[in-house]
């Protein structure tokens, strides 16, 4: 399915118990929030730099696009069962995202692509 994350947009958290994503951003770029040992990891993900990203079922995931063009992506979704009611309901982060770590995240991305 086609997924777009619109310009601006800082999102809460999504948990898909019985599905697994696979990501592939089409054009522009985003920031892929994972929390994990009540930590968040930052994953920069862009056109420029084609990777696929999958995130396994229960494992809690947003998405922050700082850009000021909305961002395409793929999401190749594997399904290990029927959908929950929950797994599309959005929940509020435990603590606010650090704006900081996203903004260095997407710059890593530009480093990336000028080296």
């Amino acid at each position: 399915m086609m997924v777009q994350v619109e310009a601006g947009a800082i999102d809460k958290l999504f948990v898909h118990r019985f599905q697994t994503d696979q990501l592939l951003v089409v054009r522009g770029q985003f920031v892929l929030v994972i929390l994990q040992n009540r930590r968040y990891r930052y994953i920069p993900l862009s056109d420029q730099v084609p990777t696929v990203v999958k995130i396994p079922p229960g494992v809690p995931h947003g998405a922050v696009n700082l850009d000021t063009e909305d961002c395409l992506m793929v999401n190749a979704v594997l399904r290990h069962g029927q959908p929950h009611e929950r797994d599309y309901r959005p929940l509020n982060p435990p603590f606010p995202y650090n704006l900081v770590a996203v903004k260095q995240a997407l710059e890593s991305l530009d480093y990336r692509l000028t080296a």
